[in-house]
């Protein structure tokens, strides 16, 4: 049997993006996402929802990079929501860390450092 994304029939079946969210991964979807915030004790609210749009841009835009740069990340997220207060806001909608949880919500692979299994979150 052939592998789900090679597949033509369900290709062409499927949207290839999804509207709300253009730069999401493919095999993501909101549904997912809930089922994870659910999971992690979250209620997504339209601001939770701005930001996996903005992380996934983000991911999007550095799609050639090797290596997404954790800094270079929390300081486009700061400078992206700069009008509600930054990180200080990030960390109070995302409370396991702005980029660690909102990565996992986005279908996205979070940074090398910004999970430390010992410590948890840190960013």
């Amino acid at each position: 049997m052939l592998h789900e994304s090679t597949d033509i029939n369900r290709l062409l079946q499927e949207p290839a993006t999804n509207p709300d969210f253009p730069h999401a991964p493919l095999e993501w979807t909101p549904d997912e996402a809930k089922r994870i915030a659910g999971e992690e004790g979250l209620k997504l609210t339209n601001d939770h929802w701005e930001v996996i749009r903005a992380l996934q841009n983000y991911y999007a835009q550095h799609a050639d990079d090797t290596i997404i740069n954790m800094r270079d990340l929390h300081d486009a997220l700061d400078e992206c929501f700069h009008d509600k207060g930054g990180l200080k806001f990030l960390y109070t909608i995302f409370p396991g860390g702005p980029i660690a949880q909102s990565s996992r919500l986005a279908g996205l692979k979070a940074p090398y450092i910004a999970v430390d299994p010992h410590f948890g979150s840190v960013a």
